[in-house]
């Protein structure tokens, strides 16, 4: 009996901040290997295949660089790049801006302000499936399309929506701006109801004008938000397809690959044409892009 006290007492023990660590790790196990096999693994195993010709039905077979060859010579790649940057450039400042406005004036309103933002978010988490095909019927000809039976009432020409080169890709840009407006609009004034009160009431104190609190005061102190939604606003861009899938599903992409983006372009050589290879080099590309466009945002914005 005195040995094994003697023993429980020469045994060492472990600090708090070792105990709270152990348990730490020991919840986070599950999400860890969750995201090894479901999230690491996965990307990691695409730079492997991107090397190879594989068509599912044989082994892959190592051919190095030639996917990226082929990649890089075709024309269709570089008009599906430039659409994905269209995407991009154009969409994530609209988008950014629109839902700052909102937010703003949204916030100043008491009377309704639940039901107002209940109603902004409410395209948000409608599936990106029936909101393409509810938008699809909006573009239609008149009589079927309410846009195209608004203009005719109006006195204006009809609009081929989804069948232009000219209009369809700015057409399923306003559907993928309206689907992520209400998340930026909720960010957005959690963010300016973050700020303290006290800088507005010394501001207005001083004779400063709602302008200048704007661009002095709120913007800055906003810097933060704004960051994470620029930065989660293009990878939504850039990552774009279900609105371009169920939009132009009679000519996925169409018409004449204007509106066709990189994933979709990943989607068609994969399950499509079974070009597992040539689909996994157009994969390692949009992740470069992802991670290039994420880290630059990044910097840029948090060294000004």
């Amino acid at each position: 009996m005195a040995m094994d006290t003697t023993s429980a007492q020469s045994a060492p023990r472990l600090s708090m901040r070792t105990r709270r660590a152990i348990w730490v790790w020991a919840f986070l196990a599950l999400p860890v290997l969750f995201y090894s096999v479901i999230r690491f693994y996965p990307t990691i195993d695409a730079f492997r295949l991107s090397f190879t010709d594989w068509n599912l039905m044989s082994k892959p077979a190592y051919i190095g660089l030639q996917n990226y060859r082929d990649m890089f010579a075709s024309a269709e790649f570089w008009k599906v790049f430039r659409n994905t940057f269209a995407y991009l450039i154009i969409g994530t400042p609209i988008s950014l801006l629109l839902s700052f406005l909102i937010a703003y004036f949204l916030d100043r309103i008491r009377f309704g302000h639940t039901f107002l933002r209940a109603l902004y978010f409410l395209p948000f988490i409608t599936t990106a499936s029936a909101m393409g095909w509810v938008w699809r019927w909006f573009y239609q000809p008149a009589p079927t399309g309410v846009i195209n039976s608004v203009l005719g009432s109006v006195g204006m020409g009809q609009l081929d929506f989804l069948r232009s080169t000219t209009w369809a890709l700015p057409s399923i840009m306003v559907t993928a701006i309206w689907a992520g407006l209400g998340f930026q609009i909720i960010i957005f004034m959690a963010g300016l109801r973050s700020i303290p009160q006290t800088y507005y009431e010394a501001a207005k104190i001083d004779g400063v004008g709602d302008f200048a609190i704007l661009r002095k005061i709120t913007l800055p102190l906003l810097k933060p938000t704004t960051v994470f939604l620029v930065v989660f606003s293009s990878i939504g861009f850039l990552r774009i397809f279900d609105q371009v899938y169920n939009m132009t599903t009679n000519d996925p992409g169409g018409p004449l690959g204007t509106t066709k983006p990189l994933v979709l372009m990943i989607y068609q050589t994969a399950f499509n044409s079974y070009q597992m290879g040539a689909a996994a080099a157009q994969t390692v590309v949009l992740f470069t892009i992802l991670l290039f466009i994420s880290l630059l945002q990044l910097w840029i914005l948090r060294t000004r």
